[in-house]
């Protein structure tokens, strides 16, 4: 596991602010707390309870309560994610310009203020495909802020040597809440519908809310004196990103599997409900799955980097992605459908391994005062195709069916062995190596 950031080929040259930022991002890594990390913790991790009810609940609102079609279903998954496309980037310059901590609770307040409106409405029968896609879209505008300042804050919490420990931790509380949260998502949707289960979505954005207002203010990565435009703050992170060979390679992974992923997220309701004809409840344990196979790659990740390199995991993890996928689409019915599960726990495994390995590696070379634009950067373009992949898979599900449309899914998979194969990384133990 590297201790120390890989050289770029063509750095950007660190400012004053920069350096200042850097220095004082270090001096607060060593004197943190352990509390720190633990509140940090524990407010993105109840957070993500809730949002992984929603995933359940919301795809099934939509289904049940305004009777979409594949079409609108993709839609409503899609909204989501196109917010990344829209204020992604800005995102990466205002929360390195705004207090950090205030900006979080803001972004869980507004969260939790445009769920709250689908119980409302379905109280009123009046839940409409439009809503929920305005809905996804307010969601997701606020999640772009969040998940940008989330990722920023926190080297400020916790020493470089301890970063890849608690993103994996991070990822292995988010796999059990993946895990737990679609089951219990499909359980309340059983018993009280799904537009009442989103209840759940909006009092965990208010908790998490109260626990960030006892994390300590992290400094602001741009010093007031020295902040430049909007357009040459998006540069200078973008001209950095794509001009160091690891974290441009890193960055097309990222976009290859997440245009996978949109597509996943979109076709599992509909494969599961209309293809395989399983329940809510059923819905809810199928993916689970995936939270399973994503603790799971946690778990393993911390000692796989230190038993074969960094670089080597990130390899295994590409080539063996697309034989998860692939089992989704073999699934049949009754005991068959479990077919689907596994494929879907091996699939999930795969993207975290790959995940932890690529973001401890940002944290960690990236200077401070670039970080929450680089964050952005990576998250605009490889969440950008998100919704892309998503709508993709809802066309070709309603000419072709739910079963073809995976299998075209699977097939673009092969895309992330290929960027892996074609970069730095195929020859090198570790990722940071020279």
């Amino acid at each position: 596991m590297p201790t120390t950031p890989a050289t770029p080929a063509t750095p950007a040259t660190p400012t004053t602010s920069a350096t200042s930022a850097t220095q004082t991002a270090q001096s607060a890594q060593t004197a943190a707390p352990a509390s720190w990390f633990w509140r940090y913790f524990a407010g993105s991790t109840v957070s993500r309870v809730g949002t992984a009810v929603t995933t359940v609940a919301l795809p099934l609102t939509a289904l049940a309560a305004a009777h979409a079609t594949s079409f609108e279903v993709g839609a409503v998954t899609a909204a989501g994610y196109a917010a990344w496309a829209i204020v992604g980037l800005p995102a990466g310059v205002v929360v390195g310009r705004l207090p950090l901590r205030e900006t979080q609770i803001a972004m869980d307040l507004l969260r939790a203020a445009a769920l709250a409106s689908v119980p409302l409405a379905w109280w009123f029968a009046t839940v409409t495909v439009a809503q929920l896609v305005v809905v996804a879209l307010v969601v997701g505008v606020a999640s772009v802020v969040f998940d940008v300042g989330n990722s920023t804050m926190l080297p400020f919490l916790v020493g470089r040597q301890e970063l890849t420990a608690r993103n994996s931790l991070t990822s292995g509380a988010e796999a059990v809440t993946n895990l737990a949260g679609p089951s219990l998502g499909g359980a309340l949707v059983q018993a009280v519908g799904a537009a009442a289960a989103i209840v759940v979505d909006v009092i965990s954005y208010l908790i998490s809310a109260f626990l960030l207002r006892n994390v300590p203010r992290p400094p602001r990565a741009a010093a007031p004196g020295a902040r430049t435009s909007i357009r040459a703050s998006i540069r200078e992170g973008w001209h950095y990103l794509i001009h160091e060979p690891v974290q441009r390679a890193n960055l097309w992974i990222a976009t290859s599997m997440n245009f996978v992923c949109g597509a996943q997220m979109a076709l599992t309701p509909l494969f599961l409900v209309r293809t395989l004809g399983l329940g809510a409840a059923w819905v809810g344990a199928m993916m689970a799955a995936e939270g399973l196979g994503s603790l799971v790659g946690a778990s393993l990740t911390p000692r796989l980097t230190r038993r074969i390199g960094t670089g080597r995991a990130m390899l295994v993890a590409s080539l063996a992605l697309p034989f998860g996928f692939a089992l989704m689409p073999l699934a049949g019915h009754g005991p068959l459908a479990g077919v689907f599960a596994l494929g879907n726990a091996a699939f999930a495994a795969t993207v975290v391994v790959a995940s932890i390995v690529a973001r401890t590696y940002r944290q960690t070379a990236t200077p401070t005062a670039l970080l929450p634009r680089v964050m952005a950067t990576v998250r605009v373009v490889s969440w950008g195709v998100i919704p892309v992949g998503a709508l993709a898979a809802g066309a070709v599900a309603t000419w072709y069916g739910p079963r073809a449309a995976l299998w075209w899914a699977a097939a673009a998979t092969l895309a992330v062995p290929i960027v892996v194969l074609g970069s730095p990384i195929r020859s090198r133990r570790d990722i940071a190596q020279a």
